[in-house]
């Protein structure tokens, strides 16, 4: 190449070589009929995917936070992204477990997630904190109603984990981002 970057077209030409193809099933004897697994394993990528976007958009807004409340809001943003990526991990364990496949990559995310990309630019923490709440707003009403479903065909396992990990860490994490709504002036002077 003119500009001395080395050309590596040729060792990208990776031709694929899937063991698995998306969308289908693995025999995995968990005591599930196929029509109850494969129905848990499409709403666990849904919830996966908002997840993983979830996930970003809070490490966007842990980097790009400003104002009075930085230092709180910096450190919280960055605690509710790790508990994001842990929830990423089990998710894909759990639709790999049930003979799935998650999925795994951005352009997963990107083509599949049911959340509005925010835009490149940094925004108000106000503007932050909605699109955050909204976020957890769309994953919990998929949660809840993955949940009704899971149950319904006898998916105790992806039941237990939708209500026992998601629900409940989705409810705390809107919990401390709506307590920065309140409208409880900064200063005694301004009470």
């Amino acid at each position: 190449m003119a500009d001395g970057a080395p050309n590596v077209a040729s060792e990208s030409d990776i031709k694929p070589n899937e063991i698995q193809r998306f969308g289908t099933l693995t025999n995995v004897p968990i005591g599930l009929n196929d029509n109850a697994r494969t129905q848990s394993v499409a709403a666990l990528n849904q919830i996966l995917v908002d997840t993983m976007a979830l996930r970003d958009l809070y490490k966007k807004h842990h980097w790009q936070v400003s104002g009075v409340t930085f230092y709180q809001l910096h450190l919280l943003l960055d605690k509710h992204y790790d508990e994001q990526a842990a929830l990423v991990d089990t998710l894909a364990e759990r639709i790999m477990s049930l003979g799935g496949l998650s999925y795994a990559t951005a352009h997963d995310v990107v083509a599949h997630t049911q959340l509005k990309a925010p835009p490149t630019g940094r925004e108000d923490v106000a503007t932050q904190i909605a699109r955050l709440l909204d976020a957890h707003r769309i994953i919990l009403a998929t949660c809840r109603q993955a949940a009704r479903d899971a149950a319904d065909a006898g998916d105790d396992g992806t039941n237990d984990l939708i209500v026992g990990a998601l629900i409940r860490l989705h409810e705390m994490q809107v919990w401390f981002l709506a307590e920065h709504q309140a409208a409880t002036p900064l200063l005694a002077k301004d009470r």
